[in-house]
């Protein structure tokens, strides 16, 4: 427990004290400690503080119980973060009401600077699902930190294909930090905590209500630097996100989907409406440069390249190979592309792994290596 934590508790806690004032007494003063400092004269001068705000702060003496409150977050093996710390993302601090405080667990990493949401339908189809693993993937080989918020369906596809690839990944909760929701998601949970972090401005044992889904989604897009939306109905939650990210000046991509699928009626408006369209995380890479720069994990010039190695190849292997790249792709698509039967294509994959020219990730994706 620190100080910092204290004094930033008792202040967000405050009536009248919500996160926009919180920023504006924190960047006057300094620190939330300074804030209870303050004379009443000092905090007048603030704008949006008035008497009974001036009162709540003047007057405040409860210490014992902010200190219980931390302790409580403390047992659960999580912590508390101010927006004055220096381990507070960045990108997060600078949205219009960013969080006065965070629940977390797991540890912020440097490259999460280089973040992408990855959200969409709860109900996802067979499609959805396969690419959302894809676009994930594809984004954690690259170092990219995937986004999302642990929900059924796409989020946590993303989340466990980030995983899966080797990635980092975030997730954010519409619950208190000690509320795993949906039930189902603990072991992903657990795997994000170790692997990544989970967050939430929630005080613990808060439920799942819908109202605090959308104030969620502006934490979801305001960490990242581009929101995918990826298989959205008219009336989902992933457009709530979509149109905080425009609000955030953050990039906004849609996958196209099924013309005759309610599940891509909202997707397929966004791009009616100006959002990127975009088939895999490449695109969404190449869109980003001008923000990410070459700050890749893997570079296309650090392949192996297969075709000035001086390995001899059969036309088959050159068939497959020539289907391969960066981004993931599924045993199923190579076998539609190859024309190949399935156990020829397996067969010619498990010989260039062996050789040291392709990699499988789960989900029965191959990538060049």
């Amino acid at each position: 427990m620190n100080d910092t934590s204290v004094y930033s508790l008792a202040l967000s806690q405050l009536s009248g004290i919500g996160n926009i004032t919180f920023k504006r007494l924190v960047e006057h003063f300094g620190s939330a400690r300074e804030v209870f400092k303050a004379g009443r004269k000092s905090l007048g001068e603030i704008e949006g503080v008035f008497e009974a705000k001036i009162k709540a702060i003047t007057s405040f003496d409860d210490w014992e119980s902010v200190r219980e409150k931390i302790k409580a977050v403390e047992d659960k093996r999580a912590r508390i973060i101010s927006i004055e710390d220096k381990e507070y993302p960045k990108r997060l601090k600078n949205i219009y009401d960013a969080p006065s405080i965070l629940y977390i667990k797991g540890s912020f990493a440097e490259e999460d600077e280089l973040s992408v949401a990855v959200v969409g339908s709860r109900r996802a189809s067979t499609y959805g699902y396969l690419t959302a693993e894809n676009i994930a993937a594809g984004l954690a080989q690259r170092g990219i930190t995937v986004v999302s918020g642990m929900a059924r369906g796409i989020d946590s596809k993303a989340h466990t294909a980030a995983l899966n690839a080797g990635g980092r990944t975030i997730a954010v909760l519409g619950s208190g930090i000690d509320v795993v929701y949906p039930p189902e998601g603990k072991g992903l949970y657990n795997e994000i905590v170790e692997r990544g972090v989970v967050i939430t401005e929630f005080p613990l044992g808060t439920h799942p209500e819908p109202g605090n889904f959308p104030r969620r989604n502006r934490i979801i897009s305001g960490l990242s630097v581009g929101v995918v939306i990826i298989e959205a109905s008219e009336t989902s939650g992933a457009l709530i996100t979509a149109e905080l990210a425009i609000d955030q000046n953050r990039e906004v991509f849609a996958i196209p989907g099924n013309i005759n699928s309610v599940r891509s009626k909202g997707t397929n408006n966004l791009i009616k409406k100006g959002a990127k369209l975009v088939e895999s995380a490449e695109e969404i890479i190449d869109e980003l440069r001008f923000i990410f720069g070459e700050r890749f994990r893997i570079d296309a010039a650090q392949q192996k390249d297969w075709s000035t190695s001086g390995e001899s190849f059969t036309e088959e292997e050159r068939r497959v190979l020539t289907c391969l790249g960066l981004e993931p792709a599924h045993i199923d698509t190579l076998i539609d592309e190859t024309g190949f039967k399935s156990e020829i294509v397996l067969r010619i994959l498990l010989e260039l792994e062996m050789r040291g020219f392709v990699k499988q990730i789960p989900g029965k994706n191959f990538v060049l290596n």
